[in-house]
C-alpha cells in the first residue's frame, strides 16, 4: 500500500500528516501529489467532495515552497469563506513542522485591516474568496507577481455563484509562468471553458467518473403535495432518531423559516445562512461539529466548506435549481468510507428533475413512502429501549441516591415499572401521531410550482441563445440592481428568454434598474409575470416597460420550446423601432 513518503514528501510533512491520524493517501492524493511535484504542467483534477482534495494540492505545494521568501507564492481561491478558512486551517496543520511557513485566509465579513497586516507581515500561501482577493489586489495590498501556483478549488461552485469576472481580474495579475491547478467535483461546460481559456495544455486526472455521485450514498425521494412538505420532513427525522444531517433549502428566508419551525417543534436544529455574522456562523458550526445539533438547515452557499465526515443524511427540502448542486449536496455524506443517504422531498412537478439528476449521477432514486404514525412510534420506542439497555451505569455516582429511589418505587413490579417508564418517555409521540393522516402522494391540482408568496416572478428576454446560465443571469441582476443582497429564488433558463424570482420588496427597484439596461447591443426587457395555474389555458399578466405597446399577456408556459421560441422572437421584435431596426441591420 502506498504511503505519503512514497509520494515524494519530506519527513517534516509526513510526520505532520501522520500526527493527524492519516496513514495512507486517498486515490486523488496518490495521483495528484506526484504529478504536481514532478511536473510544472497545469493540472485539471476531478474528485468528489470529501475525497481529500485539499491535501492533494496543498501537500505538493508545501514540498516545493520557498520558506526563506516572504512573498506570496501560492494563491488558492475558494467559493466561500467557510471553505477558505477550512483550507487555511488544514494547511497550517500539514505545515506545523515548517517553522517559516505562513498561511493567511482572506475573505469578506472579516476585518480587512487585519488581513492587510497579515499580508504585510508576509504570507507564502494566501487562501481567499474571489471578492475579497480582488478587493485586496485593487488596494495594492496583495501582490501576486511572484505566484508560482494558482489553485481553483471547487471551480464549478465559484462559477455557479457568479464569480467569473472576479476570476478574470485575479488571473490577469498572475504571471504566465505559474502552474494552475483546477480541482472540481463536477465538470459542467463552464468549468471546461475555464480550462480552455486559462490553462496551457493541462494534464487531466480523475479519482472517479466525472459528474457521478459518491459511491457510498444511496438516493431516495418522497412524493408529497406542497402543503405536506414540512410535515414529511418531520416524519423523516422522527423515523431516524439518530439522524445527524443537513437539510438543504433554496433561499435564506426558507432556511430561517424551516429552522425556526423545527426548533419550535422541539427538534435539535439550527440554521446556517448568509445573514449570519462570521461569529454566529462559527458558533453554529461548532455546535454542529460537536454534535450538539442533530439537524443543520442550510443554503447551498452557506454549506460550502463544511468539514464533517460522519453525516447520516442529506435532506433536500427543495431540490436545487442546478443539477450540479445536487452532486455537491449529496457529497457531504457517505465520506471516509461510511454510508450515507441523500433524500429528496418532491411534488409531482419535480419528478422530471429527479430523472435529470439520475442521468447526471448515473444512479437511480428509490421512491420511499413517508412513514405513518405507527411506524414512527415503534421506531422511537425501540430506539429508547436500546438506549436504556446499552447505557453505561455509573454506580459510584448514583449509589447514594439508590436507597431513596428504591423506597419510592416500592410496590411496583418489573412489568409495572417498564410500563410507567415507557409511558413517561413516549406519551408525547403516541399523542402526536394518534390518527396521523397519510402524507404520501401529490393530490394537488396545481402541478407547477407557483412562486413563493414573498417573491415576484420576472420575465427577461435573454436565454440560452444568448449564452445565459443561472450564474450569468444572477450577475446581470446584481450588476443592474447595484447590490448583491437581494434574495433570488427560482431561475428558469429557456431558449430565447428566461424567468427569475426575487424578493417582493425589490419589485419596483428591478423594474426601474432595467429600464435602460442593455446586453451587448440589445435592449434588455424585464417584466413582472405570474405562473399560470393550468397548462395551455391561462395567460400571464405582466407589468411591462421598455418597449412601446405590448400585449398584456403571453400564452401558457406549458407550450413546447418551438412555440416558446417563436413567441419570444415576436416579443423581441416589438417595442422601440430604433432598437428593432438596429438589430435587423
Amino acid at each position: 500500500m502506498t504511503s505519503f513518503k512514497d509520494l515524494g514528501l519530506n519527513q517534516d510533512i509526513v510526520e505532520a500528516i501522520e500526527s493527524l491520524g492519516y496513514e495512507n493517501p486517498t486515490h486523488i492524493q496518490e495521483i495528484a501529489i506526484p504529478q504536481i511535484i514532478s511536473s510544472k504542467k497545469d493540472l485539471k483534477a476531478f474528485a468528489q467532495t470529501g475525497t481529500g482534495k485539499t491535501a492533494a494540492f496543498s501537500l505538493p505545494i508545501l514540498e516545493q515552497i520557498d520558506t526563506n521568501s516572504n512573498q506570496t507564492q501560492a494563491i488558492i481561491l475558494s467559493p466561500t469563506r467557510e471553505l477558505a478558512i477550512q483550507i487555511a486551517r488544514n494547511i497550517e496543520e500539514y505545515s506545523k513542522n515548517l517553522n517559516k511557513l505562513k498561511v493567511l485566509a482572506v475573505y469578506g465579513g472579516a476585518d480587512i485591516d487585519k488581513q492587510i497586516r497579515g499580508l504585510k507581515n508576509g504570507a507564502q500561501i494566501v487562501v481567499g474568496t474571489p471578492g475579497r482577493t480582488v478587493d485586496l489586489i485593487k488596494r495594492k495590498r496583495l501582490n501576486l507577481s511572484s505566484t508560482r501556483w494558482l489553485v481553483l478549488d471547487e471551480a464549478d461552485e465559484m462559477l455557479n455563484m457568479g464569480f467569473k469576472d472576479e476570476l478574470d481580474k485575479i488571473l490577469e495579475t498572475t504571471p504566465e509562468s505559474k502552474q494552475t491547478l483546477l480541482f472540481s467535483a463536477t465538470f459542467p461546460k463552464e468549468v471546461e471553458s475555464i480550462a480552455r481559456n486559462y490553462m496551457d495544455n493541462p494534464v487531466e486526472i480523475s479519482a472517479g467518473k466525472k459528474n457521478i455521485g459518491a459511491t457510498n450514498v444511496s438516493h431516495e425521494y418522497f412524493l408529497v403535495s406542497e402543503r405536506n412538505r414540512y410535515a414529511a420532513l418531520k416524519r423523516i427525522a422522527d423515523i431516524n432518531p439518530d439522524i445527524y444531517g443537513i437539510v438543504f433549502c433554496r433561499t435564506r428566508r426558507e432556511t430561517k423559516d424551516i429552522a425556526d419551525k423545527l426548533i419550535t417543534d422541539g427538534y435539535n436544529a439550527d440554521a446556517l445562512h448568509g445573514d449570519l455574522s462570521q461569529a454566529q456562523r462559527d458558533m453554529v458550526m461548532q455546535k454542529f461539529r460537536n454534535k450538539n445539533l442533530q439537524i443543520l438547515v442550510a443554503t447551498d452557499v452557506a454549506a460550502r466548506g463544511l468539514d464533517v465526515t460522519d453525516l447520516t443524511h442529506i435532506i433536500n427540502f427543495k431540490l436545487p435549481d442546478q443539477i450540479e448542486s445536487y452532486t455537491h449536496r449529496s457529497g457531504r455524506t457517505g465520506r471516509a468510507g461510511k454510508k450515507g443517504k441523500s433524500v429528496a422531498i418532491i411534488t409531482n412537478r419535480e419528478k422530471g428533475i429527479i430523472r435529470q439528476i439520475e442521468k447526471k449521477i448515473n444512479k437511480k432514486f428509490e421512491q420511499k413512502l413517508v412513514p405513518n404514525g405507527n411506524e414512527i412510534c415503534e421506531k422511537q420506542l425501540y430506539n429508547l429501549i436500546d438506549k436504556v439497555h446499552d447505557i453505561d451505569v455509573n454506580e459510584k455516582e448514583i449509589k447514594d441516591y439508590l436507597p431513596d429511589v428504591y423506597k419510592k418505587l416500592e410496590g411496583l413490579d418489573r412489568e409495572e415499572l417498564i410500563k410507567r417508564f415507557v409511558s413517561l418517555e413516549f406519551n408525547q409521540f403516541l399523542s402526536y401521531y394518534e390518527n396521523a393522516r397519510d402524507l404520501n402522494g401529490d393530490d394537488s391540482r396545481e402541478k407547477t410550482r407557483s412562486s413563493d408568496e414573498n417573491f415576484t416572478r420576472f420575465y427577461i428576454n435573454l436565454g440560452k441563445m444568448d449564452n445565459i446560465n443561472p450564474a450569468k443571469l444572477i450577475g446581470i441582476i446584481n450588476e443592474n440592481l447595484g447590490e448583491k443582497n437581494a434574495e433570488i429564488g427560482q431561475i428558469e433558463i429557456l431558449k430565447s428568454f428566461s424567468f427569475f424570482e426575487i424578493e417582493k420588496n425589490y419589485t419596483d427597484k428591478i423594474l426601474e434598474s432595467f429600464k435602460n439596461a442593455n446586453f451587448g447591443n440589445r435592449k434588455i426587457i424585464v417584466e413582472v409575470t405570474t405562473k399560470p395555474k393550468t397548462k395551455g389555458r391561462n395567460r400571464s399578466k405582466r407589468r411591462s416597460f421598455g418597449g412601446g405597446s405590448r400585449n398584456e399577456g403571453r400564452k401558457s408556459e406549458g407550450r413546447n420550446d418551438d412555440r416558446r421560441k417563436n413567441d419570444s422572437r415576436r416579443d423581441n421584435t416589438r417595442g422601440d423601432r430604433k432598437d428593432r431596426s438596429r438589430r435587423s441591420r
